[in-house]
């Protein structure tokens, strides 16, 4: 017969409250282990897409080559001045200058010149330089000869902290100027213009004289201005440019320089046939105050951009 009474409730209830927790310990250490399974799988996915990776992004951008690049271009720039200045009346002259940068006993002494006419190059300035290796570089100077740019590619070897042209150079274009685009001229103030043009020729003499007192009649007070100390004169306030606004503008101003004669000069270049000092055409941007009724300049500088 089965037991009645409280005796038989507490039996059933100890035997299915202790299965129950078995139960539930088992699915908690089941899901901890999926948990733990998945993260490390994951990891080891993100390491080994990570050790791919380094080696070739490592080997796309090197560290430094250790080729001495200051070096050589200065070495390329000298060579260039040898290479490309050339007369065929004195063909011997130019083997001597580059005898310094050919490898010793170099078949050709005039590196590719066949001893005919005449050239003159100079203003050498590095234009690019491309790293082969610790010893290995083609290093590019830009070049001037008259009115034409050129550049000029060099392959060099170094060793031991010395530098030989290591094949022939090549020249190539420069490029023209970029071309310019129009822009719209500024408005212009012309009462303002008319109040400064006197101030503003009276204070260039004073610039190009660089007399202190003189300039402190046209500067804002406590602005300090250095000029020209009569190395230059004026010759012509050719244009003043004042655009719309308030108490304080910024102007442009266009002059021509006298340059004097001195004794280093060469006479073309200070005086015409008929005795005129040689003119300089300048553009300057000032900054302007109005203080009652008379400007005053704040700053001067250097014009930006021409408006058409």
């Amino acid at each position: 017969m089965p037991a009645r009474g409280r005796s038989a409730v507490r039996r059933g209830g100890w035997s299915g409250g202790g299965g129950r927790w078995l139960v539930w310990t088992g699915r908690i250490i089941l899901w901890a282990l999926i948990v733990v399974i998945v993260v490390n799988g994951v990891r080891a996915v993100i390491e080994r897409m990570t050790q791919s990776d380094t080696p070739a992004s490592m080997a796309a951008t090197p560290t430094g080559s250790g080729f001495p690049e200051k070096e050589a271009t200065a070495f390329v720039s000298q060579f260039a001045n040898a290479y490309l200045n050339f007369d065929g009346a004195k063909p011997d002259d130019r083997a001597e200058r580059l005898k310094p940068f050919l490898p010793e006993g170099a078949a050709d002494r005039q590196l590719g010149w066949n001893g005919v006419g005449r050239m003159s190059a100079g203003t050498f300035q590095l234009a690019d330089i491309e790293v082969q290796d610790a010893q290995n570089a083609v290093v590019t100077v830009f070049a001037q000869s008259g009115p034409q740019r050129w550049k000029l590619s060099v392959p060099v070897y170094t060793s031991g902290g010395s530098f030989v042209v290591s094949g022939e150079p090549a020249l190539l274009p420069a490029g023209g100027p970029a071309g310019l685009p129009q822009v719209a001229g500024p408005e212009h103030d012309e009462t303002a213009e008319a109040e400064l043009r006197p101030q503003l020729e009276g204070f260039f003499r004073a610039y190009a004289q660089g007399d202190a007192t003189q300039l402190q009649r046209y500067v804002v007070q406590g602005v300090t201005l250095e000029g020209f100390g009569n190395k230059l004169t004026l010759s012509e306030l050719k244009s003043v440019t004042v655009p719309p606004g308030g108490t304080s503008r910024e102007i442009t101003a266009v002059v021509v320089w006298g340059m004097p004669t001195t004794t280093t000069a060469s006479p073309a270049a200070t005086a015409g046939a008929g005795g005129q000092s040689a003119g300089l055409e300048q553009a300057y941007r000032l900054t302007v105050e109005k203080q009652g009724d008379n400007w005053y300049i704040k700053d001067i500088r250097g014009a930006t951009r021409s408006t058409g």
